[in-house]
């Protein structure tokens, strides 16, 4: 081979990669924002949303049902780049626009994959499929890495960016549409079709690792709220993990390719077994009954760490099966239709998935099915993975290596570099673009106190606005900041970290409070000065689960106690009662929350008889400089008796659904 032939191979090869990386992107950037936005519709009310019958798009593939031939080379290149160019253009639109173009895109991709498998469209070779699907978790690790937990793709001004990858994306396609596969892994002649059976169980085997990788591993802040573990840690194991079996796998193939189907198995019993427990372990038993509450989260220690990073460790498990099931399908390709009714079985597979890990929050409000995921995180990872375990035992007993020719082993080292560099540059941006809380604390002889329901940072008209509610919070310059409706990291907030993100364009400490594990809608508390000893209390709830945040501070020498919480609907007499059991005996105490009940209530009554309303205290009943009704009060700041209240105060604005309050005490 000539050295412009090697580089031909080379680039085409490198390419390949990058655009099967891209696509996968686009794959978990759409089903994030599309699971978003229908969720979004809920947040306006407290039903499910008509909006919800918008989730039969991903049942798209029943379209290869009607084609004999399957698609048409130019109707994949045409897909592929519709996919690419809905993902940058629905951040453009509004939140039910986001839904249907969003939706829109996933569905063509949906209909796309399968036809990619079949054809061998973009590659044919399971190192690029592995390498391509690896390198799109790191990508989506780096800009959530740079957006601090959120996509930076997604948040102006840096929505330029998703346009470039598009961009990059499509270039790639256009060389690929020239090109031709580094290493073809087609059939012999004569080798008879997968069959539907096998076609199946190969389908939803590719589906459950997106489904793995789309409920977590694309997004560690995920990881991270399950465990209160070390966001940076979580970020750079993963990513170095993700890298490494890059390497491995282009550069030392031997020990991949030979891995035996029973041993393959083990290794997904292994990870599988890691994931579960390690959501397990964070999993709190609650009561059934009151008397077992106010309860704490019980620490899961040194053993909860071992199986966090073990996890993250055995995380490119499910590289490896991914690359399997591809080349099981690429190598004795189905026939169009029976791959269709396959596709559109795992296609289906998603969806419930969806809903079960939906479930798990919203439990309350799906009545029948929705109690009985309540408690239960750690089974929808165990379905998710037993998805990606069963079906590797229809696998080959082992994969062919392929031939170590020098342009394939160069291929491998800049591939294994660009992975290695995305890797580290996802390590150096979370070190970098986190908060700085020390360069923004200053003494002082008051303390400014802001509570805000923030609706998963979504405004009053259902429109993701986190620019918006941070300009509110810097306006008012608060010292601490309770944050309600926070807990944005799981599917149905699109795996976003809102707390992070405030948190460090804020500069500020943050402690997040319950974990996603608990089915909370979360709470969060930030501050200029150090948190200690922060700790997450439960009440008993009925419906959704409730907590608070129970913390201390010391501003100028003064020591302070500080709760955050959202009480269920109607702030139920029984978890206001155990909150304030909780917090007997405390000194110089801040209540802060969206309480759920108004000064006419008994639950109030029985607040003010132990601390006092910091607006009511600074205004009484005949001031009120906010535009608020004072009866209509549900966002609550609550003092110790004889606490000096400077100032006191609601501000309103469609920046949330909530007023934001602000208290300012002096001493």
């Amino acid at each position: 081979m000539n050295i412009s032939a090697q580089g031909r191979s080379i680039v085409l090869g490198f390419v390949r990669v990058a655009l099967i990386a891209i696509l996968f992107l686009a794959f978990f950037q759409l089903l994030a924002e599309f699971v978003e936005t229908v969720y979004a519709f809920g947040l306006m009310g407290t039903g499910i949303p008509p909006e919800i019958v918008c989730v039969a798009l991903l049942l798209s593939p029943i379209l290869l049902l009607i084609p004999r031939r399957g698609l048409p080379h130019p109707a994949l290149v045409s897909l592929t780049a519709l996919v690419l160019v809905a993902r940058v253009a629905e951040g453009l639109l509004d939140t039910r626009g986001r839904m249907i173009l969003s939706g829109l895109g996933l569905a063509l991709f949906l209909i796309l994959l399968p036809e990619i498998l079949r054809t061998s469209f973009i590659a044919a070779t399971g190192p690029e499929w592995g390498s391509g699907l690896a390198l799109s978790v790191l990508l989506s690790i780096l800009l959530r890495a740079l957006g601090s937990g959120s996509d930076i793709t997604l948040l102006p001004p840096f929505q330029w960016a998703g346009w470039l990858l598009a961009a990059l994306g499509i270039l790639c396609l256009a060389v690929v549409k020239r090109g031709s596969p580094l290493q073809p892994a087609t059939a012999a002649t004569g080798t008879p079709r997968l069959g539907f059976g096998r076609t199946l169980l190969m389908a939803l085997g590719s589906m459950g690792v997106l489904v793995l990788l789309y409920f977590a591993f694309t997004s560690p802040a995920v990881i991270a709220r399950w465990t209160e573990g070390s966001y940076p840690a979580v970020v750079a194991v993963l990513a170095l993990a993700m890298a490494c079996y890059v390497a491995v796998r282009l550069l030392w193939p031997s020990y991949v390719v030979r891995l035996g189907r029973g041993w393959l198995f083990v290794l997904n019993l292994l990870f599988v077994a890691a994931l579960v427990a390690t959501i397990a372990v964070h999993q709190i038993p609650f009561p059934k009954e009151p008397g077992g509450f106010p309860r704490g989260a019980p620490p899961a220690g040194l053993v909860g760490d071992l199986l966090l990073y073990l996890t993250l460790v055995l995380a490119p498990t499910l590289m490896i099966d991914a690359e399997r099931f591809a080349v099981g399908l690429m190598q004795r390709p189905s026939s169009p239709r029976s791959g269709g009714l396959a596709w559109l079985i795992a296609s289906l597979y998603l969806l419930v998935m969806i809903f079960l890990q939906v479930f798990t929050t919203v439990y309350d409000y799906f009545p029948v099915v929705g109690p009985l995921f309540r408690d239960r995180f750690w089974l929808v990872y165990l379905i998710a993975g037993a998805a990606c375990a069963l079906p590797a035992l229809a696998l080959p007993s082992a994969l062919a290596p392929e031939a170590q020719s020098g342009t394939w082993r160069l291929f491998g080292r800049l591939t294994a570099a660009k992975s290695l560099a995305v890797a580290v540059l996802a390590v150096l941006a979370v070190g970098f673009i986190g908060a700085d809380p020390a360069a923004s604390a200053a003494e002082g002889n008051s303390l400014r106190v802001m509570t805000y329901n923030i609706q998963q940072g979504y405004d009053a008209n259902g429109q993701r606005n986190y620019a918006g509610q941070l300009q509110v919070i810097r306006e008012m310059n608060p010292d601490l900041l309770g944050l309600e409706e926070s807990d944005t990291a799981r599917i149905a907030g699109g795996n976003a970290d809102v707390v992070r993100t405030m948190a460090d364009a804020l500069d500020m400490y943050s402690y997040y409070g319950p974990t996603t594990v608990t089915g909370t809608f979360g709470i969060a508390l930030l501050s200029r000065y150090p948190i200690e000893n922060p700790r997450t209390v439960f009440m008993y709830s009925l419906g959704e689960q409730t907590a608070a945040i129970l913390a201390d501070i010391t501003v100028s020498g003064q020591p302070f106690s500080v709760v955050v919480t959202h009480l269920g609907n109607g702030g139920p007499i029984i978890q206001q009662e155990q909150l304030l059991a909780a917090i007997t005996g405390q000194t110089r105490l801040v209540a802060m929350g969206d309480f759920n009940f108004r000064p006419d209530t008994e639950q109030y009554r029985l607040t003010t008889a132990a601390l006092e309303d910091s607006w009511l205290t600074r205004w009484g009943l005949g001031g009120n400089p906010s535009q608020i009704d004072p009866a209509d009060r549900i966002d609550h700041i609550f003092v110790s008796p004889g606490t000096t209240i400077l100032d006191s105060r609601y501000i309103t604005g469609p920046a949330s659904d909530h007023p934001a309050m602000v208290t300012e005490i002096g001493w």
